[in-house]
């Protein structure tokens, strides 16, 4: 029995998870006095869209880590969480390929998690940070799981924090679903054939990181007459944030990594009807 930042007593109890279960880790503080891993999703992009959770355990762990950036360039969460961090906490760079190959990513994640051990079995806690949300196609995701399995009981707490999609159509000043719209997102290495499945059964399609495939569904879209209810925001909430309202006339944009395009198929369906 424990009590919770606000004094309420409450009881947890481990749990192992399967790599196809969702990752729910329950936590005992009393049981062991080794250091716990904070999964911390900082949002999108803008340092202020952290919660406040989230940045109050920021300050206070000694250990930050975050996926290391390509070349010398700061990664994304590591540029999110540059404002917040202290000057005596240690930054753990951890390198994650941008590669399908599943051997490379195994061996990625079992290094990094091999790494943040050696911090947690000293007592230290480690905050793992992540742009967008911790539970939303993210690489803590890996890390914890990978932590898990040959460390079961390390002790595992996950911070929500503003997803990209949420954050792109804030930006674009629109609902993502009202009233009983249905709602599909896809990630980036979706085939096409999904994507036209997709179109027809949802009223609101998010497709993730769209740019290795623009082309593609550039000409998906227009066979479905849906150009001119597509938004694409790059980097949603940064300075550089780039915004394109239909896109019958930009078949051909060249899109940054950190893309995002929403589809409203319900508005060309009432368009329809209405004729």
């Amino acid at each position: 029995m424990i009590n919770n930042e606000w004094g309420i007593p409450i009881t947890y109890s481990p749990k192992i998870l399967s790599t196809e279960e969702p990752i729910i880790f329950m936590y005992d503080h009393d049981s062991q006095s080794w250091g716990k891993l904070y999964g911390i999703g900082v949002g999108p992009g803008d340092p202020e869209l952290i919660t406040l959770k989230g940045y109050h355990l920021l300050q206070r762990v000694p250990i930050v880590a975050f996926p290391a950036g390509v070349g010398d360039k700061p990664g994304i969460a590591e540029q999110i969480i540059a404002p917040w961090l202290k000057s005596d906490q240690l930054k753990l760079p951890l390198t994650f390929p941008y590669v399908q190959d599943e051997v490379i990513l195994h061996q990625a994640w079992q290094q990094a998690a091999e790494t943040v051990w050696l911090y947690l079995e000293q007592g230290q806690d480690v905050a793992f940070v992540c742009e967008g949300d911790v539970s939303f196609y993210s690489t803590f995701t890996y890390l914890a799981q990978t932590l898990k399995q040959f460390r079961p009981e390390v002790l595992v707490q996950t911070i929500p924090g503003i997803c990209s999609p949420l954050a792109a159509v804030a930006s674009l000043g629109i609902p993502l679903t009202i009233r009983d719209q249905k709602l599909a997102i896809l990630p980036a290495i979706y085939a096409i054939a999904d994507l036209e499945t997709t179109l027809h059964q949802a009223d609101v399609v998010v497709l993730m990181k769209v740019s290795s495939v623009y082309q593609q569904v550039w000409d998906v879209l227009q066979r479905f007459n849906l150009l001119e209810q597509a938004y694409i925001v790059e980097r949603a909430t940064l300075p550089n944030q780039v915004i394109y309202t239909g896109l019958s006339d930009r078949p051909h944009l060249r899109l940054s990594y950190f893309s995002i395009l929403i589809i409203k198929t319900t508005l060309a369906h009432t368009s329809k009807q209405t004729c």
